[in-house]
């Protein structure tokens, strides 16, 4: 069999073709074996979110760690990726594995491994997992079906839905947001997220609420074009107040105004930074992925904070959250965590965070964000993601190792950095970035400019001439 191996947010593959009940074992005997060589109790919260085969693929992974005589805390039903890290962290187990592609397409699953601090786990420990997983699965199918049975001690039941309740209710003053007046709707994009958030408010309206492993065909990524009814239906209706988007495990997030106006990530994160300094006089320093907005950095000086940047990949932000006092953190694509939380990214929790922000500060969604760019200046960001062939891509990367880029069409480069893929400067605050995905075979292609037309613009010029023969 082939190996594994694990990109910037877990394993993914294709259900049925390369991730199989074999290769699920595969992998968690490696898992058990990382374990077992810490010494020291051993316990795992295992769950899986909405998409095909999640039970029976939670299920292998609890019939491979019983067998090694790990103890495994197993979710009850469909979960969200925070669910697994916060049971993590409150069950003292040693680690998490949640059963998740996120935002890949219906025809891929994977596997996410979470530590016991309750974030992801570190890349170093990552890459120990990956040389301990064997080259075949090393259990015959009688064995893994005999283990749950013949290890029942091992199996502990647990409802990570009603913990994670539990603290939100503890942290957030749910009444006095529901009793500001702010309707809020709600896009789960059919995701883990479906549940949890009408039960935590239940006036929210719903949308794309529902149990349908295929996604309805859509990507279950809260970016704008995957979000287009979405903001319709915040659009057509003005009693609407804020619209929230979660991922297809509820880890990622996207936002609406009142107009129906997506709001990205950078802007989100910008907004909790005023939040916590402006509002409530809260200071720290600011971590970063390397692929988010030179405005962040300019906020941040605004209001005297330190700011560090990261490599892509959360993994990074939380590994950072865990030896530095962090006042926040958040990357491009949608994963943000505060101080006083887990050291992981949670579409729902930072959802609840902005509506808190509104209803302490009594002001619309619109008027917030001018507050933040009246600072930072306007913004646009664009991604462009170009499924080409692995040599196409190469080509591309050695092109850029070499330096061979040196002018985008009528935008010159006047300096570049390399931290995590490769930024192109052509002032600045506008640049075009160029990196491979680290769990998909494609390269994506980042830009930001002062206006959308601008950003539009650099991508065109630079998707003509990285790919000149099309």
């Amino acid at each position: 069999m082939a190996k594994i191996k694990f990109g910037t947010d877990g394993w993914r593959a294709v259900i049925a073709r390369e991730f199989t009940v074999d290769n699920v074992a595969r992998v968690t005997q490696g898992v058990a074996d990382w374990l077992n060589n810490q010494g020291g109790a051993r316990a795992v919260v295992v769950g899986h979110d909405c998409r095909f085969a999640g039970e029976l693929f939670a299920e292998t992974v609890a019939q491979v760690l019983v067998s090694n005589g790990i103890t495994v805390h197993l979710a009850k039903g469909f979960v969200s990726t925070p669910m697994v890290s916060l049971g993590a962290k409150e069950l003292g187990a040693s680690l998490g594995v949640i059963l998740t592609a996120s935002h890949n397409s219906p025809s891929y699953h994977g596997y996410k491994l979470k530590g016991a601090y309750g974030g992801p786990m570190l890349p170093d420990a990552i890459a120990e997992v990956e040389a301990l997983i064997p080259d075949t699965n090393p259990y015959s199918m009688e064995e893994l079906a005999e283990a749950l049975e013949k290890h029942s001690d091992l199996v502990k039941p647990v409802d990570l839905e009603t913990r994670y309740c539990d603290k939100v209710n503890s942290h957030f003053d749910l009444e006095a947001i529901r009793k500001s007046g702010i309707k809020l709707a709600y896009d789960a994009m059919y995701g883990a997220g479906q549940r949890v958030l009408p039960r935590l408010l239940p006036e929210a309206v719903q949308f794309r609420c529902d149990y349908d492993p295929t996604f309805q065909g859509i990507l279950p990524e809260p970016i704008e074009r995957n979000l287009l009814p979405f903001m319709e239906l915040v659009k057509a209706d003005p009693s609407i107040q804020l619209g929230l988007a979660t991922d297809g495990d509820a880890d990622r997030i996207g936002m609406v105004d009142e107009n129906g106006r997506f709001l990205d990530a950078h802007i989100l994160l910008m907004l909790l930074i005023h939040y916590l300094c402006h509002y409530k006089g809260w200071s720290g320093k600011v971590v970063m992925g390397f692929s988010s907005s030179e405005r962040i950095k300019r906020l941040c000086g605004h209001y005297g904070l330190e700011v560090k940047v990261v490599p892509i990949g959360f993994k990074h932000i939380s590994g950072t959250i865990l030896v530095e006092d962090i006042l926040a953190g958040g990357e491009e694509s949608g994963g943000i965590t505060l101080r006083g939380y887990l050291p992981e990214r949670d579409g729902i929790w930072i959802g609840l965070k902005l509506l808190e922000l509104m209803t302490t500060s009594g002001k619309s969604m619109i008027q917030l964000v001018d507050e933040v760019t009246t600072l930072t200046g306007s913004y646009a960001f664009e991604r462009l993601d170009l499924h080409l062939s692995e040599s196409e891509k190469q080509r591309v990367v050695n092109n850029c190792k070499d330096g061979k880029y040196s002018q985008f069409g009528s935008y010159s480069v006047i300096r570049t950095e390399n931290l995590d893929g490769f930024k192109f400067y052509f002032n600045d605050s506008d640049w075009v970035m160029i990196r491979p995905s680290g769990t998909e075979p494609v390269l994506r292609v980042y830009a930001e400019a002062s206006n959308a037309h601008e950003a539009v613009e650099i991508l065109k010029a630079t998707r003509s001439t990285i790919l000149p023969s099309e």
